[in-house]
């Protein structure tokens, strides 16, 4: 075999072939090509993303609403938890999946409860006696029993718990602040009507005056229904954000204003706002008993909307209002 010249300053040992570039090149893959290929077996995999979960057996239930739950993978330490209520003839995957509510848990770290209702309709009961009282019955029991399966489960903090909803929900949500005060620290109400509006004698769960914006009642004549839900009770009151359309067609825009008397006068606080201002042209934002984000009770009126609430942008304002997007 003819060997290759050798260049000067080199040695060449007779018998052995001089490697090429290439088989070195081989050579080297041939030993990191089984350790990359060990590397990738070792490194972990992405964690799945987050899903909406069902959880069956989370306490006493006497309406047998079903409960969903999203936990995000960032969940904090001791997570706080948001009761986020659908409308009517929604559920919790529908709520769940037409909302921002999810998205911002994965931002912030909290724990979202969807609840569903399963009676004709869907709606929520918010008119029986029964559910306009501390712990009476119908759907507030249930809810309340996710919110302590969720502090037990997952190690939520009592002191940050929140309620929202729309519609049905929204209704519900001044239910359970009037009924849970001692539960819930604040909520976020869009599109609803004051508590005890929609109350029923006649084992209806529909009010037609209240609906039509026909109720009308002095704040300290709300501020007692509201109280009258948990007698006896001396502890905090929760704070209360409030959203409506001007042309709502469904519960309509009178309501608003029947909600801002009964809410600042539960919370011990001045009709007259502290801070009016616009932050996006169609809303009208009035602050009342302080100026901040978390201001007592804060309403934002949004002109020539229907009963379409919330829109894009409004979750994220009532996760400010409850705080959880603070550190």
């Amino acid at each position: 075999m003819n060997h290759a010249p050798v260049s000067a300053g080199t040695t060449h040992i007779p018998g052995r072939r001089r490697r090429t570039p290439r088989s070195i090149a081989a050579a080297l893959l041939g030993g990191v090509l089984p350790l990359l290929a060990s590397l990738f077996l070792l490194a972990p995999t992405p964690a799945a993303a987050a899903s909406l979960t069902e959880v069956t057996g989370f306490g006493t239930n006497p309406s047998n609403l079903r409960m969903y739950e999203y936990v995000p993978n960032n969940v904090a330490a001791r997570p706080a938890v948001l009761v986020a209520v659908h409308y009517c003839t929604g559920s919790g995957p529908a709520f769940y999946s037409g909302t921002e509510f999810a998205s911002l848990a994965d931002r912030y770290g909290f724990i979202v409860i969807y609840p569903s209702a399963t009676r004709s309709g869907a709606c929520f009961d918010v008119s029986s006696p029964q559910a306009l009282r501390h712990d009476g019955g119908s759907d507030p029991v249930g809810i309340v029993s996710m919110v302590r399966y969720a502090q037990q489960r997952h190690n939520a903090d009592p002191n940050r718990v929140y309620v929202t909803g729309a519609s049905s929900g929204a209704m519900m949500t001044n239910v359970l602040l009037g009924d849970y005060p001692d539960v819930f620290k604040a909520g976020a109400a869009f599109a609803g009507v004051p508590f005890g509006c929609f109350a029923t004698t006649d084992g209806s769960g529909w009010n037609s005056a209240c609906a039509n914006g026909t109720i009308t009642k002095t704040p300290q004549a709300w501020g007692d229904l509201a109280r009258g839900a948990y007698p006896g009770y001396q502890g905090a009151r929760p704070r209360m954000q409030l959203w409506h359309g001007t042309e709502d067609g469904t519960l309509r825009y009178p309501n608003f204003g029947e909600e801002i008397k009964q809410w600042t006068n539960v919370l011990g606080v001045s009709q007259t706002p502290a801070l009016t201002d616009r932050p996006q042209p169609t809303w009208t934002r009035t602050r009342y008993g302080a100026t901040g984000n978390q201001a007592p009770v804060e309403a934002i009126s949004v002109q020539g909307t229907g009963h379409s609430l919330p829109a894009a942008g409004m979750a994220a304002r009532a996760i400010t209002f409850f705080g959880l997007d603070a550190g």
